[in-house]
């Protein structure tokens, strides 16, 4: 199988460059200038040389508190950016695996189902990310993977306890992430959800980091969400009828 990913050169698409080959996959990875996903000429251009079986979005502005700052780039990148990546999967008749976020919703219960309603967003990040949910959804085959990570270590000298997720590191997430593009052509799931057990971030911080720092959301300067951890069942279950994916140290 070909699969062409954008966002190769970024910290998912590091892993997943890595990984997929080993289940098999031939991957098409262009730079971002190579790939400007705003261009939508350059993607057509892109898409229809690769001519993928599967495209991996895994592009985004990702800069929670830039995306207040930078409104017109953040809109430009993970909504126009996702439409043109949609209409392109559309011309070569293939699946659009889309990487979207658990800030799609509110935080306001945890454990979020795939077919829980989104919303209402807390900041400008999480609106860009639920549009482009729906921007992915103009393709005709799509699996909108819901997941959250961070770097293989934590970055802050300070994590929020009062903040809760399914988040993990991104080497234990993206193996996962690449066993779902793997299978992405006969999964009939059209969203899921993938991460890791309920955890505060604070929690996951210390997992990596022993030294880090108790601290609220309070002193984030940008909203955020209180529980955005995300049920995982349906994922599960698709998991354990697939062969491990690799891991990667």
């Amino acid at each position: 199988m070909k699969v062409l990913l954008t966002g190769g050169g970024g910290r998912l698409g590091t892993e997943l460059r890595a990984l997929l080959p080993d289940l098999g996959i031939d991957v098409v990875a262009p730079t971002s200038a190579e790939l400007d996903v705003t261009d939508v000429a350059q993607v057509m251009a892109v898409v229809c040389r690769a001519r993928p079986e599967v495209i991996v979005h895994a592009a985004a502005y990702t800069d929670v508190g830039g995306a207040e700052r930078n409104r017109e780039r953040c809109w430009a990148v993970n909504v126009a950016g996702t439409r043109h990546m949609a209409q392109a999967a559309n011309v070569v008749c293939a699946k659009l695996v889309q990487i979207s976020t658990d800030y799609v919703f509110s935080g306001e219960t945890g454990n979020y189902r795939e077919d829980d309603t989104p919303g209402p967003v807390v900041n400008f990040y999480a609106l860009s990310k639920l549009v482009a949910e729906e921007a992915a959804r103009a393709a005709e085959r799509h699996l909108i993977l819901r997941t959250s990570f961070r770097p293989r270590e934590f970055q802050y000298p300070v994590a929020y306890s009062d903040m809760f997720t399914g988040q993990d590191y991104v080497d234990v997430i993206a193996p996962q992430i690449a066993l779902a593009v793997a299978h992405a052509a006969e999964i009939e799931d059209e969203v899921l959800h993938v991460v890791t057990e309920r955890k505060s971030v604070y929690e996951l911080a210390r997992r990596r980091r022993p030294d880090v720092q108790e601290g609220t959301r309070t002193e984030a300067g940008v909203s955020l969400p209180g529980d955005v951890s995300l049920n995982t069942e349906c994922w599960e279950r698709l998991r354990r009828q697939m062969p491990a994916a690799p891991v990667r140290t």
